[in-house]
């Protein structure tokens, strides 16, 4: 039987990227960090992450010598990069890794980072343990994490994508959309 046969398929939590709020960064042209998910923040849909959530998960991970996936929109079929680094702090889940510039997708990715066209992250998993509090809330206390996707729609507003760095300056980035889309047309050429 197959996992999502067994669990069921996963939900998913939606992060804003950028501004002033626990931020993603992206800097070398790839290189994104920041918070996947806020304890103690209620999502768009009534939801609030426990402190600790993820612990369990993150154990039995690295356990196996497996990784948290980075995928684009979380489709399964298209991985964009590897998250490098996985953990919990005071404020949530703190998640860095390197977008694939390899990857067709992870160079799109990336472009439209750069040009601030995207600025979600979503968090895909299973809910292990939960319950409903009196103000209409799921506190989700234990989360299976599989998967922290860039995406286009964020549904947790409070963390947003900023740049870091000389190299995440909007003229830097805007030279990089060039310098990809240069390279994409004089392909397109040959």
């Amino acid at each position: 039987m197959g996992y999502m046969q067994q669990y069921g398929a996963p939900e998913r939590k939606f992060v804003a990227l950028g501004g002033a709020a626990p931020a993603i960064r992206v800097s070398e042209g790839a290189v994104v960090e920041g918070y996947a998910s806020l304890f103690g923040a209620r999502d768009q849909g009534g939801d609030v992450v426990q402190a600790g959530a993820y612990a369990a998960s993150l154990a039995a991970l690295a356990g196996a010598g497996r990784r948290v996936k980075m995928l684009w929109q979380h489709d399964p079929a298209q991985p964009i990069g590897v998250w490098d680094e996985v953990r919990e702090d005071a404020r949530g889940l703190w998640v860095k890794g390197r977008i694939l510039m390899d990857v067709e997708k992870g160079r799109e990715a990336a472009a439209l980072l750069a040009a601030g066209a995207m600025d979600g992250l979503s968090i895909g998993y299973r809910t292990v343990k939960a319950e409903r509090d009196g103000k209409n809330r799921r506190v989700l206390s234990e989360l299976e994490l599989w998967e922290v996707s860039l995406v286009t729609f964020p549904m947790l507003a409070e963390a947003r994508v900023s740049a870091k760095g000389e190299s995440l300056e909007a003229e830097s980035w805007r030279s990089l959309a060039q310098i990809l889309e240069d390279a994409r047309q004089s392909l397109a050429d040959r």
